[in-house]
C-alpha cells in the first residue's frame, strides 16, 4: 500500500495568525473584490485568510469553497490557507459568529462602506470583550467636511488603514474631535513593552496598489497590444485616444467627459476633428448613471464616442490602457480611483480632477519638494495651495463646491469641474508630442513603483500596520465604562 505523502513542518517556523475578511467576494470583480484579491495573494504568505464574501444576490451564498489549491499554484505559497464563505447581502450577526467559533481568527478585516455593515459595528463590544479580537478598517472617505456621523464606526476599529492621504487625515481628526485617543503609525513610535490604551486607535496611510507585473507597458508586436490597436484606432481611422474605465454613475460624470471631449474636438482644425476618438469602458445605461447612447446622439452626434461594455479581464484591460493616449478621471467624488492607477501603472498619462484620492496620484509636492500630506490646518488641495505636480498628469481644478447629503450621509462636498477646463487639459495632452507622452507615461509608472501604489507594496505595509496591531501588548478592555456626567445638557438648554 503507497502511504499519502507527508507534508515537512518546520518546528521552527512561527504559525500564521489568521484573518476573517469582511468584503465584496474577492472572485468578483467590483473594485473592492479587485484590492481585496490583491491583499490576500501578497499577504498569504503571512497569514492565512477567510472570508464572508459579500454580493447582492451571490450566485454561490448558502456554499463555502477552499480555495487554498489554486492560491497556492497561482503564488506559490505552498502553506496558502485561504476560505470563503459567500453570503447573500453584507453578513449578519449569525454567520459572524459561526465563523468566529469555527475559523477561531486573531483579527476581523473590514473593507467597504461602513454603513452596509453596520451590524457589524452594533457588535463591536461583543466581538472585542467575548472573543477578545481586534476589527481593523480599510477605510475611504471621498471629501470634506469631517463626517463626524462616521465617528462611532472609527472608534469601534483598532486599526484604520487609510486608503488615500486625505482620508488618513479625516480619520485622525473625526477621531480626535471626537475624544478618541490615537496613534500616527506614519509619524510615532512605540516602544516594545510599551502597552496602546484599550481605546487608542491606530491609523495610517496605506494607498491602494495594483499588479504592476499585469498593468505595465507593451511593445507594439503585442498579440492583445495589436487587437485592440486595430479594433480602436486603425479601424476608427483615429490617431489619439481618450480612455474612460468608470461605472457609469452620477458621481463619475459621464455626461461632463463627453461634453468636454465635444468642446476638445471643437478647437481642432476641420481636418483633424475626426482624428480623435474617446472610449468609454462601462455600462451603457445604468439606473445610478444616465443613457450614454443618447447623449451621444442628441448631444455630440458629430463625435466618435466607443462603447465598450463587455467585461474583460485584466491583460485585456490593460492592452487597453496602452493603445489610450490619456486616461480621464473627473469624478466629483473619488476616494482613490482605480483606473488612474491602471493607466500610469501601464505607462499612459492621465486627466484628474483635484479631489479625494485623485490628489494623490498627481503627487502635489509643497515647497521642499515633498509629497504634500493633510492636516487639520490643510485638508485638502482644490484650491490650488500647491500647484507644482507630476510630469504624468495634468490637474483639473474644481470650479466649484456643492454640499450634497442624504439622511445617512447628510453632508459631503461635491467638487465639480467645467467641462471647458477638462477640453483644455485634453489639448494639453494632444499637442504634447507622442514621445514625450510616453516619457511622461513612464514617469507616472515609476512614480507608483516607488510611492507604495503596487500590491506588494500595499500588502508590505499591511503586514507591518497589523503585525503591529497584534503584536503590541493593549490594555484589557473593560467589560462596561462608566462615564460621570459633570453637566445637565438639558438644563443648559433651557428644556428641563
Amino acid at each position: 500500500m503507497e502511504l499519502p505523502k507527508l507534508t515537512k513542518i518546520d518546528p521552527v517556523r512561527k504559525k500564521k495568525k489568521k484573518i476573517l475578511l469582511l468584503a465584496d467576494d474577492f472572485r468578483l470583480p467590483s473594485g473592492i473584490g479587485t484590492i481585496s484579491k490583491e491583499i490576500v495573494l501578497n499577504t498569504v504568505h503571512h497569514y492565512d485568510w477567510v472570508q464572508i464574501g459579500a454580493a447582492v444576490n451571490h450566485p454561490d451564498a448558502g456554499k463555502a469553497f477552499d480555495l487554498s489549491q489554486d492560491v497556492r499554484k497561482e503564488t506559490g505559497v505552498q502553506d496558502a490557507d485561504v476560505k470563503i464563505i459567500p453570503f447573500n447581502g453584507y453578513g449578519d450577526r449569525n454567520v459572524l459568529f459561526a465563523v468566529l467559533n469555527n475559523e477561531k481568527p486573531d483579527a476581523i478585516f473590514h473593507f467597504t462602506d461602513p454603513r452596509y455593515w453596520e451590524w457589524l459595528y452594533q457588535l463591536e463590544h461583543e466581538i472585542k470583550t467575548t472573543y477578545k479580537i481586534p476589527i481593523i478598517y480599510y477605510s475611504i472617505w471621498d471629501d470634506l467636511p469631517y463626517p463626524m456621523w462616521n465617528a462611532p464606526f472609527y472608534g469601534s476599529c483598532d486599526l484604520i488603514m487609510g486608503i488615500s492621504k486625505q482620508s488618513d487625515n479625516i480619520h485622525r481628526e473625526v477621531l480626535k474631535q471626537n475624544m478618541f485617543n490615537v496613534f500616527n503609525y506614519d509619524k510615532e513610535t512605540i516602544e516594545s513593552n510599551e502597552e496602546f490604551e484599550w481605546n487608542e486607535v491606530i491609523t495610517g496611510y496605506v494607498p491602494h496598489g495594483l499588479n504592476d507585473t499585469i498593468f505595465k507597458p507593451l511593445s507594439e508586436e503585442d498579440e492583445l497590444y495589436q487587437k485592440y490597436y486595430n479594433e480602436i484606432k486603425v479601424k476608427q481611422n483615429v490617431s489619439f485616444v481618450i480612455f474612460w474605465n468608470n461605472r457609469n454613475i452620477r458621481r463619475k460624470l459621464p455626461g461632463d467627459v463627453i461634453l468636454a471631449f465635444k468642446h476638445f474636438r471643437s478647437l481642432l482644425p476641420d481636418d483633424k476633428k475626426d482624428d480623435v476618438a474617446l472610449v468609454m469602458h462601462t455600462q451603457i445605461v445604468d439606473n445610478n448613471g444616465t443613457d450614454l447612447r443618447a447623449i451621444h446622439e442628441n448631444v455630440a452626434p458629430e463625435c466618435k464616442i466607443l462603447f465598450s461594455e463587455n467585461k474583460v479581464g485584466a491583460a485585456e484591460l490593460n492592452a487597453l490602457y496602452n493603445v489610450a493616449d490619456v486616461t480621464i478621471n473627473i469624478a466629483s467624488n473619488e476616494g482613490w480611483g482605480l483606473s488612474s492607477t491602471e493607466s500610469l501603472l501601464a505607462g499612459t498619462p492621465i486627466i484628474n480632477n483635484v479631489t479625494g484620492g485623485l490628489q494623490d496620484q498627481l503627487r502635489f509636492e509643497n515647497e521642499k519638494g515633498e509629497w504634500i500630506t493633510f492636516d487639520s490646518k490643510f485638508s485638502t488641495n482644490h484650491n490650488k495651495t500647491y500647484k507644482k505636480y507630476g510630469s504624468w498628469g495634468k490637474a483639473i481644478w474644481p470650479s466649484n463646491r456643492s454640499l450634497q447629503g442624504s439622511p445617512m450621509t447628510p453632508y459631503i462636498f461635491d467638487d465639480r469641474v467645467n467641462f471647458e477646463d477638462v477640453a483644455e487639459g485634453i489639448m494639453e495632452w494632444y499637442n504634447c508630442p507622442i514621445e514625450d507622452r510616453k516619457k511622461y507615461g513612464q514617469e507616472g509608472r515609476e512614480f507608483c513603483l516607488t510611492h507604495g501604489l503596487t500590491s506588494k507594496q500595499m500588502a508590505n505595509k499591511m503586514i507591518k500596520m497589523i503585525d503591529l496591531l497584534l503584536d503590541q501588548p493593549r490594555e484589557k478592555r473593560p467589560r462596561y465604562v462608566l462615564y460621570k456626567s459633570t453637566t445637565n445638557k438639558y438644563k443648559e438648554m433651557g428644556i428641563v
